[in-house]
């Protein structure tokens, strides 16, 4: 059976000069989804993050932003899901994502970290890949050699638009994945763009 989702992590670095690059596209989503539900992040030490809560009938769902960088976003995940007892597939963990282009969003559970840094230390502090990951299609530059690079950039204006379309679109399912109907959010989700 599903779990409702507990945490919600969007990834990305903390500061102005990473605000709006494409590695960023976790904390954007976050900030929408934030924004929505009319709630404030707050700095917590104790978890090296920023914090919000959204208060529900039946339990509260927290919001995460690592202020670690995203190479050790772990730390801050894992400081959370200790103090308040939450698995790993009570989680879902917001990023971008190389192998879908822009516009694209994607619902899974499980699976591989796919080279992403923030992915990588997440499972490595928790020891588990059994969480689920909202992709956020930001495209690829085409050589590997070029992936920081490109990550750590703003996207082009028109590829924006796209993203900022794609979280729009997203917001709609958050009521099922709150509770936990993955199934439905993913078919809602992906039925209604491209591959």
């Amino acid at each position: 059976m599903e779990l409702p989702v507990r945490l919600v992590v969007g990834l990305g670095n903390p500061g102005e000069k990473y605000a709006s690059t494409r590695h960023n596209v976790g904390f954007d989503w976050l900030d929408h989804l934030a924004d929505m539900n009319r709630v404030s992040f707050l700095l917590e030490t104790r978890f090296r993050g920023l914090c919000a809560r959204i208060t529900q009938a039946d339990s509260d769902i927290w919001l995460l932003k690592p202020q670690t960088y995203m190479n050790a976003s772990g730390m801050s995940v894992a400081a959370v899901c200790r103090y308040y007892k939450i698995s790993p597939e009570q989680m879902l963990v917001v990023h971008d994502e190389l192998d879908l282009q822009p516009g694209v969003i994607k619902l899974k559970s499980g699976g591989g970290t796919g080279g992403h840094n923030g992915l990588k230390s997440i499972v490595a502090d928790l020891s588990s890949q059994a969480f689920w990951r909202l992709r956020i299609g930001v495209g690829h530059p085409g050589d590997r050699n070029q992936v920081v690079d490109y990550v750590l950039r703003s996207p082009r204006k028109e590829e924006a638009v796209l993203v900022d379309e794609a979280i729009n679109h997203s917001m709609l399912v958050w009521p099922l994945i709150a509770k936990g109907e993955f199934a439905a959010a993913m078919q809602q989700l992906h039925t209604r763009q491209p591959n």
